[in-house]
């Protein structure tokens, strides 16, 4: 492992090269930007990533003059670009990516990763990002690696030993965090009516966001909770400290949180450090189904951007309006479904925070229907909780309605009747 500057590490990136960066928290931002400044020395470089926390330079102007961007999920700091077809966005199970890698479909020239320094035997860290980045970084010809000694070292299978990295960078800065806003009242209600359907024992898959928040705070006198998720953040810990998460039950890792990736807080960073209890994986395996369902009692919290009366769920889009991605949803909505008495849960408020319903009687036009309405058991919104498996159209809309704001009710019977020709 050669350390060099920015500049230097940068110039092994070579016109038409497809170039990969690490996930989340973990993007290495100077790195990023060091490349983004060879614009005029670089063309048709392909930037290829799922979510990056930290700016995205190679979309703006000058940069995307050399730059085409390829994501797996539309994070914000691309999601103008990708609407405005300055980069482009590829639907993907987050569990089949590593096949893109790994089959050469879209091989990797170089990576972008941002690690711990070695340890005693040579090997790095990937730190709170190990998803997709251990097989594009195990497949990728050439890597350049930011080393920074508060990148956490995480038990499991994110480890790269020094032989491999081409060129280093020292840094030493905190890796990218976030901080949630606190949750509003319907958020509240919505925490809570999802917490009455987790059981005891049960294997929770929670992602990030108010609501998977208020949910964990309402589990406090929960028992022996496991983890197996794509991704979490800091609401586990207060669960992990009191004794509610013990993973005591899991068939799959008893008694570790097994995760892809963690993103939120300084506080999470260091508690994932050196923590015997937390397994990252790659998410070819905690997003395997098969794996997923061998758990008790998977609860898998997601949301949803609207549903329509028959029970398709948009998860990624607007409208045409690219907004997140496929990810790990229907992973877990199967792997859920199959565990013995697991339950894949769709949370979400009943409204936009611009009034609109987010019960409609038909998607938008061009949206994407990320999870299909045979998929699809609990819904929950601040108005109830319902259960679609094995219900009718009429049964479907008739349910919805029911948690649906109270002011679009009416219509919404009206439409069910008028577009969907069912009379609830």
């Amino acid at each position: 492992m050669i350390y060099k500057s920015l500049k230097e590490a940068v110039s092994l990136i070579k016109s038409g090269d497809r170039v990969f960066i690490h996930s989340a928290g973990m993007a290495p931002s100077p790195l990023i930007d060091a490349m983004a400044d060879e614009y005029e020395r670089l063309e048709n470089v392909e930037i290829v990533s799922i979510h990056t926390e930290g700016s995205a330079k190679y979309v703006m102007e000058p940069y995307n003059q050399s730059f085409k961007t390829n994501v797996f999920f539309v994070g914000q700091n691309v999601r103008n670009a990708v609407n405005e077809s300055l980069a482009t966005y590829t639907p993907i199970f987050l569990s089949e990516v590593h096949q893109l890698f790994r089959k050469n479909i879209l091989p990797i020239d170089v990576a972008l990763i941002h690690v711990s320094p070695p340890d005693e035997h040579g090997f790095c860290s990937l730190g709170a990002s190990v998803d997709i980045s251990l097989p594009a970084t195990e497949t990728a010809k050439k890597i350049i690696a930011l080393v920074n000694p508060l990148v956490p070292r995480v038990h499991g299978d994110g480890f790269i030993h020094k032989s491999k990295i081409d060129v280093a960078v020292e840094h030493n800065e905190p890796l990218n965090s976030i901080k949630l806003p606190e949750p509003n009242a319907s958020e509240k209600k919505i925490g809570a009516n999802v917490a009455e359907l987790i059981e005891d024992g049960a294997t929770l898959q929670i992602g990030i966001g108010a609501i998977p928040n208020v949910v964990l705070d309402n589990l406090k006198n929960h028992q022996r909770l496991g983890i197996h998720t794509e991704m979490f953040s800091d609401g586990i810990l207060p669960l992990v400290e009191s004794g509610v998460i013990t993973g005591e039950e899991k068939k799959i890792k008893p008694g570790k949180i097994v995760s892809c990736f963690a993103l939120g807080s300084q506080k999470l960073y260091d508690f994932i450090n050196e923590n015997p209890i937390v397994q990252f994986k790659e998410a070819a395996y905690t997003n395997d189904t098969s794996i997923i369902r061998q758990n008790p009692k998977v609860t898998a919290i997601n949301s949803a951007v609207e549903v329509d009366l028959t029970g398709q769920v948009c998860a990624e889009s607007i409208g045409s309006y690219h907004f997140s991605g496929v990810g790990g949803q229907i992973d877990y909505v199967r792997g859920a479904a199959h565990s013995e008495g697991g339950k894949p849960i769709f949370a979400f408020s009943a409204r936009t925070k611009n009034g609109k319903s987010k019960i409609v009687p038909q998607l938008k036009l061009g949206a994407a229907v990320t999870t299909t309405r045979a998929h699809v058991h609990y819904i929950a919104t601040e108005y109830g909780v319902i259960n679609l498996f094995g219900k009718s159209l009429k049964e479907r809309a008739r349910l919805l309605i029911s948690i649906a704001h109270p002011d679009d009710r009416e219509l919404l019977e009206k439409q069910a009747f008028e577009i969907l020709h069912i009379k609830i």
